[in-house]
């Protein structure tokens, strides 16, 4: 694996390249996307995109902990938390992907 990170500049670059929309129109477009997918997960929405996965944001309860230093319990909050649910489409793209460099 690489190390490469993929960012939103790449995927402005990409939408330039392929679509043929100007650089700036290009950033606006990956930009009101990632807004439109930010908001509706904020809302608790379900985002599924087909062949890709499904984004979701779930409730975790308040819990007991422990400080791995001293091994004191201390409680942890509840909070929501971002999860991603990979399409078997892409679950076998990775794993082909695996194979070839194996």
């Amino acid at each position: 694996m690489g190390d490469k990170t993929l960012t939103r500049m790449d995927l402005a670059e990409a939408v330039f390249r392929d679509v043929g929309l100007s650089r700036h129109e290009s950033a606006q477009l990956v930009e009101s996307v990632l807004n439109h997918i930010s908001d509706a997960l904020v809302e608790g929405q379900q985002v599924k995109i087909s062949s890709f996965g499904t984004f979701s944001v779930r409730e975790k309860s308040e819990r007991i902990g422990r400080n791995p230093k001293t091994g004191e319990e201390v409680p942890i909050t509840p909070r929501r938390v971002l999860s991603f649910r990979p399409s078997h489409l892409m679950k076998e793209r990775v794993a082909a992907g695996n194979k070839r460099k194996g």
